[in-house]
C-alpha cells in the first residue's frame, strides 16, 4: 500500500510507479470515483467513441483522401491531445 502527502491545496501526487501501473503517461486523463464508506477508486481515462468518428474527423472538405502520411500526423496529434 502506498501512502500519499495531502498539500495545503489539497493535492496529491501520484509516484511514477502507481502512473505506470495505470498506463498513464504525463498529459493523459484519470478519473476517481467516489465509493461507499470514503473510499475512490482511480482508473485510467480511457478515449471514447465510435470508429467512425476516427474516420469522420479524417475526411476532408473538397479535396483528396488524406495520404498515409497526412493520417500519422493526425493520429499523433490526436494522442497527444492537440487537434
Amino acid at each position: 500500500m502506498n501512502t500519499l502527502t495531502v498539500t495545503a491545496k489539497g493535492q496529491i501526487t501520484l509516484r511514477k510507479d502507481l502512473l505506470k501501473h495505470l498506463g498513464v503517461q504525463p498529459g493523459e486523463k484519470i478519473t476517481v470515483d467516489k465509493l461507499p464508506d470514503g473510499r475512490i477508486e482511480v482508473k485510467a481515462a480511457r478515449p471514447t467513441g465510435t470508429i467512425s468518428d476516427v474516420f469522420d474527423f479524417l475526411k476532408k472538405e473538397d479535396g483528396p483522401s488524406l495520404t498515409i502520411e497526412e493520417i500519422n500526423e493526425v493520429t499523433a496529434r490526436g494522442w497527444a491531445g492537440k487537434r
